[in-house]
């Protein structure tokens, strides 16, 4: 299966659906010979994805030596079908107008959605501390969407009626191998032991004059990435470790990751923890390969590209790895103080919830839910690993996600029906299916205009903390980060026995501007409606709820914010 990279298999979906319109304009057709034939098609109108032939009148057409003018001359009773259907265009074309519904056409859209059509996504990118930001007072809808609130609450209230939290059931590590065996042939179960880091060597069987990064996919499909490979390739041979006329090479695996949520202050979060002296990330900032890249997905509508072996990954450590391999040679050499404290690092911020990929892969699927997550491979090779999420208000999430990946026509309007039709199609799918199916489901999540999903965070925390220990889990809000980011930043230090900090350095951490902050023009279009924020409150509710219970923490609830 297969996940959106870079942001999506992801898979998040294309946010279009614009109405069409009518027919073209322009004189009927004209044969050569012989008199008019009925039967051929009029203008057309799409109204809600279904076609309406409404100027299916206009089947008489005049012989070839007749002009425009010659549909005067048609009989009385064609000249009144004529006027008929122009009249019926014409008060469909002025409702469309006059309503600003941009997909209703007098005619509202289905209800319940069975079929769920893949689109591709964009990819993640999350977010700044954007939290903070005013807004003026929002404007209170238009008449349309406040005549929906009452069929809405009801979609609402089905939802509410079918969460169910239930716990799943985890494969066993030989389930995992068979699914993964080249993983496990690379990664081995142990590492070294005076590595703070899981790192191991091993042989390295090319010459001087090859090319390590030769095959690497990261450096073969995108550009952006060749000077980071290029500083690679220069550090490269000069960390080599020798014994016996053989070469070895350190490879490591991150210690902690930054595992989510997108828009919820990750960027910021990663930028200042690089400046810590012990810390050291990946080469490149969001790899997304245990989400996406060790499947192959680019993105559904470019078609599949080869997986990205686990090689490929770690690569991506080697900078890091050369500094350990400093570390443990000066260990060796009888100088502990040297050793290296060096931590690797990696934030992804699709790792926590993107398993879009699965139903590409995994067959033997129980009632639509995923055999196999993320986190079960990540804890089958690193089962002492630390993790760092990091959450916002679920309904600020998912307005800041629409206006960062919206390409167009942004607008309150737009986004109150993305997401009344995302709600719509959740509601759809839990009428058939488990919630964590619905969670899960790849093609739903392609359906939806709006990422809704993202923003269940209970779902994805209960799945993790299946397989690791709570304490293994620092779990952040962005609204605290926002407000006090030099305790934020102590909190993550010790979480991850990192060494304190001299006054300029911390000064230098906390008090950097945010990054990824929200771009000015999407501050320009104000906040989303009342009417949308009460829906989403209403949604988000039972699970923000359950959140705050399983850490014991009723700011994770969002009830003030």
């Amino acid at each position: 299966m297969r996940h959106s990279i870079d942001g999506g298999i992801q898979v998040s979906p294309d946010d279009t659906h614009q109405p069409l319109l009518g027919g073209r304009a322009g004189p009927p057709h004209i044969p050569q010979e012989g008199p008019a034939r009925p039967g051929d098609t009029g203008a057309a109108s799409r109204v809600d994805g279904k076609l309406m032939n409404l100027l299916a009148v206009l089947e008489g057409r005049p012989d070839g030596s007749e002009s425009w003018g010659g549909c005067w001359r048609l009989g009385k009773g064609r000249r009144c079908s004529l006027a008929f259907g122009l009249v019926i265009m014409t008060l469909v074309m002025a409702s469309y107008i006059l309503s600003g519904a941009r997909q209703e056409l007098l005619l509202a859209s289905p209800f319940r959605y069975r079929a769920f059509p893949g689109s591709p996504g964009p990819p993640d990118g999350e977010s700044p501390s954007d939290a903070q930001e005013l807004h003026p007072q929002p404007p209170a809808g238009n008449l349309s969407s406040a005549k929906d609130a009452p069929g809405l609450r009801s979609v609402i209230d089905s939802i509410t009626a079918r969460i169910a939290f239930t716990a799943r059931q985890l494969p066993g590590t030989d389930d995992l191998r068979r699914q993964e065996p080249h993983m496990f042939a690379v990664i081995p179960r142990k590492f070294l032991p005076s590595s703070r880091s899981p790192c191991w060597y091993e042989e390295f069987t090319g010459r001087n004059t090859s090319d390590p990064y030769l095959t690497n996919s990261y450096a073969l499909y995108s550009k952006r990435f060749r000077a980071t490979f290029d500083a690679l390739r220069k550090a490269f041979w000069g960390h080599l470790a020798h014994a016996a006329g053989r070469h070895y090479r350190l490879r490591c695996l991150p210690r902690f990751y930054i595992v989510g949520q997108p828009k919820c202050g990750t960027t910021d979060l990663y930028d200042r923890l690089r400046l810590h002296p012990e810390v050291k990330f990946s080469a490149i900032k969001e790899p997304h390969w245990w989400t996406r890249k060790r499947f192959g997905i680019v993105r559904l509508r470019d078609g599949l590209r080869d997986r990205y072996p686990v090689e490929d990954y770690l690569d991506l450590f080697d900078l890091a790895a050369h500094q350990i391999h400093r570390g443990l040679q000066a260990g060796a050499a009888g100088d502990p103080g040297r050793r290296s404290r060096i931590v690797i690092g990696e934030a992804s911020a699709s790792t926590m919830w993107d398993n879009n990929a699965w139903t590409f892969f995994y067959d033997n699927s129980t009632d639509g839910e995923p055999p196999f997550l993320t986190q079960d491979f990540i804890h089958a090779f690193q089962p002492d690993a630390r993790l760092i999420v990091m959450l916002r208000d679920p309904v600020e999430r998912l307005y800041s996600d629409y206006l960062y990946f919206a390409s167009s026509n942004k607008s309150a309007e737009d986004f109150h029906e993305k997401v009344t039709e995302a709600l719509q199609l959740f509601e759809s799918c839990l009428l058939d299916y488990s919630l964590r199916a619905c969670v899960y489901n790849n093609s739903l999540n392609n359906a939806m205009p709006v990422r809704l999903q993202v923003g269940l965070y209970a779902v994805y925390l209960l799945d993790w903390l299946a397989v690791f220990h709570r304490e293994q889990l620092l779990v952040l809000r962005l609204e605290d980060h926002a407000s006090d980011v030099k305790s934020t930043m102590r909190r993550v230090f010790q979480f991850l026995s990192l060494g304190p900090l001299s006054e300029k350095q911390e000064a230098l951490m906390t008090r950097s501007p945010a990054s990824n902050a929200r771009r000015p023009e999407d501050r320009s279009l104000g906040p989303m409606w009342p009417l949308t924020q009460r829906l989403l409150r209403d949604f988000y509710g039972p699970f923000n709820a359950r959140l705050a219970q399983v850490l014991a923490d009723e700011a994770f609830a969002w009830r003030k914010t």
